[in-house]
């Protein structure tokens, strides 16, 4: 291969490691902070088959952790090398270079797999060419948003990836999982953290898209008016406490860790009991405060909290709050203007307490991610309000 060609390729691997950031989530609606991802990239995406059933069965849980393996599952084929994804809570979506599309698709398979062996779930996936998308008529552009020096969320928009979503549960691009027994290296995800109350009264799981038809401009003030309001006071904040959250023993989310860390062949009651004794110390580390060598736990805390996803634009925006119930009251309000304007469609879910699905390649570095969804069912519950609606 000519050497220029080798360097396209490479500046096309780094596209989006090379992106600048930004740290003010109003920037979501600036079309200034948005690249298009270049030709030749794929969109893979993962998504829960009856959702809701499993929500009613109690198994939220179990879904959260299915749609962050998809993301886990990539980023520990590529070294923990950066590539855009977005967690939706009963699903999720990434991008990558044409180098990276067999890496994209090994780990769908394997994670879809997995997902039906171990969690009874079916989850489908799909790897889609964003050639496709645009010779459909829409676009995929990415932003990187950073919460925190650490870490980077992606933020999407152009509609590509929404068309992609329609195209897979129309069955096209899907991917068959992989035989049974395949199991994707889940190194890194864990579900320690119990269950986080609200302190203001309400979690507040909320979707809003954009109509076909609807005035884009009018849409962005729209989004303008939702973040003054989640942002503009003490009624609005995230959905964790300050100080990040309880940590109980033994963890409620120990069963799925377990099945996410287990290797082919392994015993599972093994690795329960592994599971245990290593939460159990992190345990001991986060009651007492004490550090361990080059593990800090108060500093961790902190990152936790800098680091969380709680909020993100994917063709529309979502997010999770902790708010007053006057607040979400005025939010709802507000939307359904919206939507009788024919400008948005919007989803929501009130609940009393949020999950947080953690991705902590080393927990001695900073750049651990965690992904909060409400407990009750969260987005997957407000995207059906929006189906209904």
């Amino acid at each position: 291969m000519p050497e220029d060609a080798e360097a396209g390729d490479e500046r096309i691997i780094d596209f989006y490691a090379d992106l600048p950031t930004f740290d003010s989530f109003a920037r979501l609606v600036d079309d200034a902070a948005y690249t298009p991802l270049p030709n030749g990239w794929v969109l893979g995406l993962a998504d829960i088959v009856r959702s809701t059933q499993a929500i009613e069965d109690g198994h939220y849980k179990a879904v959260n952790t299915a749609a962050a393996a998809a993301i886990a599952a990539v980023s520990n084929l590529l070294h923990n090398s950066d590539f855009p994804f977005a967690f939706g809570g009963d699903g999720a979506n990434f991008a990558l270079p044409p180098a990276h599309a067999e890496i994209g698709r090994e780990a769908l398979r394997a994670v879809s797999a997995w997902a039906r062996d171990d969690l009874q779930l079916d989850m489908r996936v799909a790897l889609v060419p964003v050639d496709l998308v645009r010779a459909h008529g829409f676009d995929v552009r990415v932003a990187r948003f950073a919460p925190s020096p650490d870490v980077a969320y992606a933020m999407f928009t152009g509609g590509g990836l929404a068309y992609a979503e329609r195209a897979m549960k129309a069955g096209a691009f899907r991917i068959e999982p992989a035989p049974p027994g395949t199991r994707p290296d889940l190194t890194g995800l864990s579900c320690r953290f119990a269950e986080i109350g609200t302190e203001r009264g309400v979690i507040l799981s909320v979707i809003v898209l954009p109509t076909a038809e609807g005035d884009r401009e009018g849409f962005d003030w729209l989004i303008e008016d939702v973040l003054r309001l989640a942002e503009g006071g003490t009624d609005a904040g995230r959905p964790i406490p300050e100080d990040g959250p309880q940590v109980h023993w033994p963890p409620s989310g120990f069963d799925l860790e377990a099945r996410a860390l287990r290797k082919t062949g392994a015993s599972l009651s093994r690795m329960r009991a592994a599971v245990l004794v290593r939460s159990l110390l992190s345990h001991l580390l986060f009651r007492t405060g004490l550090p361990l060598g080059s593990f800090d736990p108060k500093r961790y805390r902190r990152e936790l909290v800098e680091n969380t996803d709680f909020r993100k634009f994917e063709d529309g925006l979502r997010m999770t709050l902790d708010c007053t119930p006057e607040l979400a009251d005025r939010l709802e309000a507000l939307l359904v203007r919206a939507r009788t304007a024919g400008t948005a469609r919007f989803g929501l879910c009130r609940q009393t307490s949020a999950l947080m699905t953690c991705f902590v390649p080393s927990a001695t570095r900073s750049n651990h991610v965690h992904f909060v969804d409400g407990a009750q069912g969260g987005y997957a519950v407000a995207a059906r309000m929006l189906k209904s609606a």
